[in-house]
């Protein structure tokens, strides 16, 4: 299965999630077979994990056509970006859904574009504190921290984060077990 057949299954089940915890929602799609333990479907996955939990949380956006927007930028992110580009790419999945729901791009002058480059300055902080190698799946953790710290900051909506222990360490060759904040 290529990344756009998984791209497609992972908008369309996503939208089925009633949490307003983007990670719960994260981890729900993640146990699907069409989810690897490291890609670029996380590039799509993560983002999108935002925009179904602020909807449901009572957030003013168009899910459709948000999720739209996500899966087209998810897709232009390569996989192994974090370590080709030296960015991760549940960040940056997660900084294209707080852009789709601030309406930021390359020219906003409203403060979101600073906002946003202060969320992924965190939260790439913090991975990098942490070291490599990869792990997609404690990543999109990290990333769930800091792009619901943003939202309940910016907004007036309020998701919900858990702050809970890896279920997917098993299932990685390269776990770095002990070093990793979830590891159980």
């Amino acid at each position: 299965m290529n990344i756009e057949e998984k791209s497609k299954l992972i908008i369309n089940d996503i939208k089925e999630q009633k949490s307003v915890n983007p990670h719960t929602i994260f981890k729900n799609i993640a146990q699907n077979d069409y989810i690897n333990m490291h890609g670029p479907e996380h590039h799509v996955l993560d983002g999108a994990g935002i925009l179904v939990a602020y909807k449901n949380a009572g957030g003013d956006i168009d899910l459709d056509d948000a999720l739209l927007k996500l899966k087209q930028e998810g897709l232009k992110m390569p996989g192994a970006m974090c370590g080709l580009w030296g960015v991760c790419g549940a960040i940056t999945s997660i900084g294209a859904a707080l852009s789709i729901i601030d309406g930021t791009g390359p020219l906003s002058n409203d403060g979101t574009w600073g906002d946003h480059m202060e969320f992924i300055y965190k939260a790439i902080k913090n991975l990098g504190e942490v070291n490599g190698p990869r792990c997609c799946k404690r990543d999109a953790q990290v990333a769930f921290k800091y792009g619901v710290e943003y939202i309940n900051c910016h907004y007036d909506t309020k998701l919900e984060y858990d702050d809970t222990k890896c279920e997917f360490s098993s299932l990685n060759m390269q776990c770095i077990k002990d070093r990793c904040p979830f590891y159980e």
